[in-house]
């Protein structure tokens, strides 16, 4: 399956990451850690877009999750690779296809288990997880395999309707989803179909879709923040996910 155009359309977001970078379990992650006293034996994990470390926001908005009081671990799901920030440039010679093709479940969930067995054998006992675009699949597998307590996503990129019958048949983590009107992969028809699998009380252990008018796909980390309607959506995406995981984790 390929990606949609808004997926590689960038804008990238001022600022200077505040945490640190470190190995575990053999891979690459940002750590952002929060400064205020929080739960040791807890962590957000947080799954990225294709565009993964090497796109700024991701890095910003997982601190801005550590100021909120979740301590937020961000692997390199890409090994390295992902997607290039200059994916439209004319003299780009990148290949969505074959990146693709290298950048599957085979290749990403070994790493995202690598870390999640780190974590455990330094005390963490409890994961939610917020996934973006590509990362929101593999929140859906970590749900499935009911290794986290709670999950969010935005935008998500590669779920069907059966993913959401087989969430609420076999999942317990409560599930917030951050949606919005121009997507080509989470299209508003499909948008109401989870509604109708998971909504009006269908998914006992909580379930919510927040939806911004006038978004485009990718909203959540690559807003134009001068644009009011785009703005509006990154921020209330992001305290929908905060109040989300100060409920459920």
């Amino acid at each position: 399956m390929s990606f949609c155009d808004d997926c590689f359309k960038v804008v990238r977001h001022e600022g200077s990451p505040e945490g640190k970078t470190e190995l575990l379990g053999g891979v690459k992650c940002y750590i952002a850690t929060p400064t205020v006293d929080y739960p040791k034996d807890k962590v957000l994990i947080y799954l990225t877009d294709a565009f993964g470390m090497g796109l700024v926001n991701n890095l910003l908005l997982a601190d801005d999750f550590a100021r909120n009081g979740f301590k937020t671990i961000v692997p390199d799901m890409f090994n390295d690779d992902p997607v290039p920030l200059n994916v439209y440039q004319p003299d780009s010679t990148w290949d969505r296809v074959k990146w693709f093709s290298n950048h599957g479940p085979q290749q990403i969930r070994p790493a995202i288990d690598s870390v999640l067995a780190a974590l455990k054998e330094q005390g963490v006992a409890s994961f939610c997880a917020t996934g973006y675009c590509l990362g929101a699949r593999y929140v859906f597998d970590l749900a499935f395999d009911g290794i986290i307590q709670a999950s969010a996503i935005s935008h998500p990129g590669l779920l069907t309707p059966e993913d959401f019958e087989k969430y609420r048949d076999a999942v317990k983590a409560p599930l917030l989803i951050n949606s919005c009107t121009n997507d080509e992969f989470f299209p508003l028809d499909v948008q109401a179909k989870a509604d109708e699998i998971l909504g009006n009380g269908k998914f006992a252990y909580g379930y919510r879709r927040e939806y911004f008018e006038g978004c485009t796909h990718g909203f959540a980390i690559k807003a134009d923040l001068s644009d009011p309607t785009a703005r509006a959506g990154k921020e209330g995406s992001f305290k929908a996910c905060v109040e989300w995981f100060l409920k459920y984790m």
